[in-house]
């Protein structure tokens, strides 16, 4: 196993891992899974995942098994706050396995050689057992929020939803 930096040719297969893991039955055996919050099959999708590998000073990690399968991934972009964090992905069957900490351990590692003060997020402020799996690992809610998307890229809220921002000093 091991964690690289993703390139466009894993686009598809970052697409139906992201998609498996949020959305649709599939998230289901995962505690990741958005399908209640939101209507709708795609968390992303090929154009979009292809755009957001493209903004300058981002990556994608991924996180592959003994046969080269994409298994986690996420994104970062060096921000002028610091290193956003988003779309941390572990495959549902693989979940509680520790894949999503070292996943976390890597961006963590990124930020200090990118000489990032901090790493932070958006996180659906409704998740509340998703906040404090990123609290265990030493991120903080913020007391910022940010608007839910209103153009249904990321699906349409079955109720209101707002972001909770969450950060973790590195230096």
């Amino acid at each position: 196993m091991s964690i690289l930096i993703a390139t466009t040719v894993d686009i598809p297969e970052l697409v139906s891992l992201i998609n498996s893991a949020y959305r649709g039955d599939a998230s289901r055996k995962g505690w990741t899974t958005e399908a209640d919050l939101l209507v709708g099959e795609l968390r992303t999708d090929i154009p979009t995942l292809t755009e957001v590998m493209n903004k300058d000073s981002a990556i994608i990690l991924k996180h592959t098994d003994d046969e080269g399968r994409i298994i986690a991934c996420v994104f970062l972009q060096k921000q002028e706050r610091g290193l956003y964090l988003g779309m941390l992905t572990v495959s549902p069957e693989l979940q509680g396995a520790g894949i999503g900490k070292k996943l976390l351990e890597a961006a963590t590692q990124y930020a200090s050689a990118h000489d990032c003060p901090t790493i932070f997020m958006n996180v659906i402020s409704l998740r509340r057992e998703l906040i404090e799996w990123y609290e265990r690992y030493g991120y903080q809610l913020t007391g910022e929020t940010n608007p839910f998307p209103a153009d249904g890229r990321f699906g349409v809220p079955t109720q209101p939803l707002e972001f909770a921002i969450m950060e973790k000093k590195i230096l």
